[in-house]
Order: C-alpha cells, then sequence, then structure tokens
C-alpha cells in the first residue's frame, strides 16, 4: 500500500478524508486535538495537558520543527501533502517530488511577486515592496485619499495584517512586509481543482474575516460559507450570476497562468469599483470540510485525482455550509461543551489563552437563515461558557 503524509498546522479533517481511501496514512501536525484521529504514524508538536497553557501560536509554531521532526516520515512515504502552515518552499528538494500539489511556488506565496505577475492582466490593488516603515508613510503621502494596510510578505491566515493608520511603530527585523492599497468590499473566494492540462472551479464562498463580525482592525481568517449565494453573501450585491461567472473565468486563467494542481484557492474582494484579485493558495484551503459537506465528495481524493491527471464530475450543491473559528474571549481551562457541530476540540483541562484558536463550527443545512442562525447561536454558547471559565480573571 502507498503511504502518505498529511503534514501542517492541524491534520485533523484531511485525515478524516485520508481513512477513507486507499493508503497508509502518516501524519505530522502542531495542534493536537483531541477529536484528532489516533493513527499509528503521527507525530504531533503541541502536547496538551491539563492544566498547562497550550501558549501562543505565533510565538512556538515554526514550519522548520515540524518538518525537522518529520525527517524519517519524509524519507518513508510515497507522497507528501503540505497543508496551511508548511510551504513547499520549505522542503529539501529531495522530498519535492513527493509533493501531491505545487511545488513550486515562489511567485504566489510571496505576495509581492504575484503583484507585478499579474498586475497588467487583472484588477489587482496597488502593491508596494517595503525595506522599512517610515518608506510605506512616504508612499502613502503621495496617494492622497488612499488608505493601505500592511501585511507580510509571506503569510495566511490574516496574521499580521493591519492597517496603516493603526501603526505607532513596527519593527521589520526577520519579516518582511508589503503596502498595499487597502480594498474596502466582501471577501470571497473560489476553489478550483486544476490538472496538468485543465482547470475547474467547483465551488464559491463567502469568506469571514474577525473584521466581518467586529468591524474592528483584525483581519484573522474566521471562516467561510459555501455555496456563494444571494443569501450567503451577505451584502447587497447586483448581478452575483454574473460575479460567480468572472470568478469562475478569473480562477480558472490563474491557475492556467501559474500551472497550479491539484485543490486550491482564489482569494477576491469585490468592491464598488469591481472584483478585485487578492492571492491564491496554492493548496488544500480553509473551506475544505464546507465543501466536503456541501457538495458530497470526497475533498482530498478529489486533490489527489487532480495532481494524478483526473478532475472529477462535481455534483451541484446540495447544502450550505458554514465554518467559524472561535478564537477564545478570555483565557480558559477547557471542560466539555454539550455541541454536536463543534471541532478542533482542545483537551480537557487544558488552557487556551486570550484571542488564541479555541474550536471550530461547522454545521451544514438546506436552509441558510436555519444554518446561520443554528452556528451564531453554537458561537454565543461557547464564547458564554469560554467566559463563564475564564482563569485568573484575565
Amino acid at each position: 500500500m502507498e503511504k502518505l503524509l498529511l503534514i501542517g498546522i492541524d491534520t485533523r479533517s484531511m485525515l478524516n478524508s485520508a481513512l477513507k481511501l486507499n493508503y497508509d496514512v502518516y501524519s505530522t501536525s502542531y495542534f493536537s486535538t483531541s477529536d484528532t484521529p489516533t493513527i499509528k504514524n503521527q507525530k504531533i508538536i503541541l502536547n496538551e495537558s491539563d492544566g498547562e497553557s497550550c501558549g501562543i501560536f505565533e510565538d512556538q509554531f515554526s514550519s522548520e520543527n515540524i518538518l525537522d521532526i518529520s525527517k524519517d516520515y519524509l524519507e518513508e512515504v510515497d507522497y507528501i501533502i503540505p497543508i496551511s502552515g508548511v510551504s513547499p518552499s520549505d522542503f529539501p528538494s529531495r522530498y519535492k517530488k513527493k509533493i501531491l500539489g505545487n511545488a513550486e511556488v515562489e511567485n504566489i506565496e510571496n505576495k509581492f511577486n504575484f503583484y507585478k505577475k499579474i498586475k497588467d492582466e487583472f484588477l489587482t490593488p496597488m502593491t508596494f515592496r517595503l525595506t522599512d516603515i517610515d518608506e510605506a508613510f512616504e508612499i502613502s503621502k503621495n496617494y492622497e485619499g488612499v488608505q493601505f494596510i500592511l501585511k507580510p510578505v509571506q503569510g495566511s491566515g490574516g496574521y499580521d495584517v493591519t492597517l496603516l493608520d493603526n501603526v505607532e511603530d513596527l519593527q521589520f527585523s526577520d519579516n518582511e512586509f508589503i503596502l498595499q492599497e487597502y480594498v474596502s468590499g466582501t471577501n470571497l473566494s473560489s476553489s478550483v481543482l486544476a490538472s496538468k492540462s485543465d482547470a475547474k472551479a467547483i465551488i464559491h464562498s463567502r469568506l469571514l474575516s474577525e473584521h466581518d463580525f467586529r468591524k474592528n482592525n483584525d483581519f484573522r481568517y474566521i471562516g467561510n460559507i459555501v455555496p456563494l449565494t444571494d443569501e450567503s453573501i451577505m451584502a447587497n450585491v447586483n448581478d452575483l450570476e454574473g460575479i460567480i461567472e468572472e470568478m469562475k473565468t478569473t480562477s480558472e486563467m490563474l491557475a492556467h497562468k501559474f500551472n497550479l494542481i491539484g485543490s486550491n484557492g482564489v482569494d477576491y474582494i469585490l468592491s464598488e469599483n469591481g472584483l478585485y484579485v487578492i492571492e491564491i493558495n496554492p493548496r488544500i484551503q480553509g473551506t475544505f470540510e464546507c465543501v466536503e459537506k456541501s457538495l458530497g465528495i470526497n475533498m482530498l481524493e478529489a486533490h489527489i485525482k487532480a495532481c494524478q491527471g483526473e478532475i472529477i464530475e462535481i455534483p451541484k450543491p446540495q447544502y450550505y455550509s458554514y465554518k467559524k473559528v472561535i478564537y477564545s474571549p478570555a483565557r480558559m481551562k477547557y471542560e466539555k461543551i454539550d455541541l454536536d457541530n463543534i471541532y478542533d476540540l482542545p483537551h480537557i483541562g487544558s488552557i487556551t489563552e486570550k484571542e488564541e484558536p479555541l474550536l471550530t463550527i461547522i454545521d451544514k443545512d438546506k436552509d441558510f437563515r436555519k444554518l446561520f442562525e443554528k452556528v451564531e447561536l453554537s458561537s454565543k454558547i461557547v464564547n458564554d461558557i469560554a467566559r463563564k471559565v475564564q482563569q485568573d480573571g484575565k
């Protein structure tokens, strides 16, 4: 039996799908959620225990660490699927040939390189590479009336993204940043399956960030809703059918332009001025489980088959599906929560720090309004419990 390694921040959802396929499955992850399947060949960095803090993800996570502890797996397996948190660029060259997916991603993951590649063909925000924070303010002075946003030149999930207006002091150190025109609008995404010869946008989604809910300066990814309809877009939009067709065409063009393979995501912002291309996620996306629930397919199988040259037949969506990541509103010691739509669960007794990922709500329903109400009710229950059992009054 061929051996398949899943490697990234959290492999839970992909493991569930992989175990339905004919592979000997290996897994290396940062998070150790209590609902992650236990398999023979498995390594987990974060060891959660009763009364111990899970710490601050940004301070503790390192893709180099994951790769380092996976050395024996990298040698042993036939195939590797990198998930969010580990870039194909991080792998030693001798292992890249084992990757099922995009192995060369420098012009995609580097946001400034990506901008240079697409700026003459697609509508995209004006973008500048920075050497220091003073340069950002100098550039902004030349564009009166334009609001700017700072982003790491490489990164995902909306971490370390902030409006320039809110920056008082920023130490660049080893991190490189871009200055990008801030486009106000609705965050959208396309999921694209691509083989060496073909590309097909299979579903479109409403992307959600903390900013959507709190209208604050927090742009971290918080979830998504599929499929995209007049209801699920949650915005006043004219001619959604035309917008979806434009997303489909643009996403497939980008897949061909960058020679994408497997499952990929293309993120957009729909503004008054049109549909802006923001970035490509050249790997399986956070919409993974929602797409599975909506379409009734094994998304990992679809990804693997596309990498091997076959794009599967995609059924029409049967359900709306909504995913929402809950960041803990307080430092809290986890205790069992009696809900049937929560995933990525901490181990009982472990401590989640304030504003760190606590768990994920995922649900489906044929009625969008009922689905939205269910997920938001679960969100309220989880947040209320977290505040009730908060530690040290924080």
